[in-house]
């Protein structure tokens, strides 16, 4: 029974299973938090990720046995939050904090980057399959070299944090075609790196020689100790190997942020920006749509309201599904998509009897509406007609679920595991550690019967997603 562990290095925190490399039983786990980042200026420190780790790995060895000398654990991988951008210098050592995916202070880069290549937004989308936005390396790096000329100077190597763990772990520096392909210089539909992007930032180093090499999908690529190390990914690559996604399926992650994503067998490229043409973690694809604002607009008004997470479910089970003309816009630190990095939140149809259960369902339903704009922008990039699987930690509220499938239409699954990532990192790490496909791992383990829920009759979705179009298409010029 060989043990894997797989790891989801998230922007909140660091969760770590142990699971059976043959059967994906769970043996046990431990999760650690990282220090509080918001934007616009939303940055970690690295060194901050692997104090977590350090701590969510030893909560987690403490469900381990074993009766002989062999290690518990025979194999890992990381997967941690895409995008963010991590400098080193050339001893190894980081310059700066790392700037993370929801940091939209370099919103100006990625607009004049779109603009320095002939062609604009087509011409990123067919080099790279995604125009470039706030969250993408490129546009950080391009940040760091206008603001920050004596960490410019040091620059030796840029990875990404997954990469940044992996490299702690095993002193290889490597990452995986998933997390590559949100950086704005690899290309899925090429498979390399795109170094006449980076040259739009400074023609003048010699890029090839800064990035990481690009692992297998089940590779090898070092050892911990007497522990082989797997390539890791990124966060939505992982969750999607977690959740046992098939070509067609659409997943709905309800975490800090929002992502809607596919695996699709052909590559996408969307010059409107709204979906990232990225790759996944098994050789395929993974097109997504990405929001800033999903769980934490959720906190934000429990806390508002003076109630927890139950409490904000209760009250909003308490008003009717359309929130009786209480319409929230839920762009509270900027959006992503629609790319509006500067607006704020909005809220419609106030009246003087307005109550809480009312702004309580009015938060469900922005954040689902917003979520559903970012499926109709994928559906006309790939297909999207197999199964809604909801992950993520909002996903753990029951109104979260039946909103998705009120406001959809549409039957949605509620996988029984609880951390999707760290599942996808053990799938990784068991595929290295077997030789086989990660997705036929994946594919292999029982981990038991999903809830199915369906939409109730009598919602009107038409309405409530109409409402909450009006709000956002009535302040576009934000």
């Amino acid at each position: 029974m060989p043990l894997v562990a797989g790891v989801d290095s998230s922007t909140q925190s660091t969760k770590v299973e142990i699971r059976d490399a043959d059967s994906g039983a769970l043996i046990s786990s431990g999760i650690a938090s990282h220090p509080v980042a918001t934007p616009p200026r939303s940055e970690q420190d690295p060194s901050a990720w692997w104090t977590a780790f350090d701590t969510a790995w030893g909560r987690a060895l403490e469900g381990v046995t074993t009766s002989s000398g062999a290690p518990a654990v025979a194999a890992i991988a990381v997967a941690a939050q895409q995008h963010g951008m991590v400098t080193l210098d050339a001893d190894g050592e980081v310059i700066r904090p790392a700037k993370l995916w929801n940091d939209t202070e370099s919103a100006p880069d990625a607009a004049w980057l779109t603009h320095q290549l002939e062609g604009g937004a087509a011409a990123w989308a067919a080099a790279c399959g995604s125009v470039p936005v706030a969250a993408f390396t490129i546009a950080k790096l391009s940040w760091l070299h206008r603001h920050e000329p004596g960490a410019w100077a040091r620059l030796a190597r840029v990875c990404l944090p997954h990469d940044w763990l992996t490299l702690q772990l095993c002193g290889e520096f490597v990452t995986d075609r998933g997390d590559a392909s949100g950086t704005g210089y690899w290309s899925p539909h090429d498979g390399e790196y795109r170094f006449d992007l980076l040259s739009i930032v400074d023609e003048s180093l010699d890029w090839s020689a800064m990035l990481p090499r690009v692992g297998g999908v089940n590779e090898q690529v070092g050892a911990w100790g007497r522990v082989a190390v797997a390539p890791g990914t990124g966060d939505n690559m992982a969750a999607a190997l977690g959740l046992g996604v098939g070509v067609g399926d659409v997943v709905v992650s309800l975490g800090t942020s929002g992502t809607v994503y596919a695996v699709s067998d052909r590559p996408t490229s969307d010059e409107t920006g709204a979906v990232a043409g990225f790759a996944d973690a098994t050789g395929r694809y993974l097109p997504l749509v990405c929001t800033l604002n999903a769980t934490k607009v959720l906190d934000a008004v429990a806390r508002l309201l003076g109630v927890d997470h139950d409490g904000l479910d209760d009250l909003a089970a308490s008003a009717p599904a359309d929130g009786s003309g209480v319409t929230l816009l839920p762009y509270f630190d900027g959006e992503r998509t629609p790319n509006r990095p500067g607006a704020t939140g909005v809220l419609g149809g106030l009246r003087s009897d307005v109550s809480r259960e009312q702004l309580a369902r009015a938060a469900f339903n922005g954040v689902i509406c917003g979520l559903l704009d970012g499926l109709d922008a994928l559906s006309e990039m790939t297909a999207t007609s197999g199964r809604i699987l909801v992950t993520g930690g909002g996903a753990r509220s029951a109104i979260a679920h039946q909103t998705l499938a009120d406001l959809s239409g549409r039957a949605v699954v509620v996988p029984v595991i609880d951390e999707a990532g760290a599942t996808g990192a053990c799938a990784q790490a068991a595929a290295a550690l077997l030789g086989r496909a990660p997705d036929e791992v994946r594919a292999q383990w029982q981990l038991g019967v999903p809830q199915i829920v369906e939409p109730r009759h009598g919602v009107d979705r038409e309405a409530i997603r109409e409402a909450y179009a009006e709000l956002r298409d009535l302040t576009d010029d934000d």
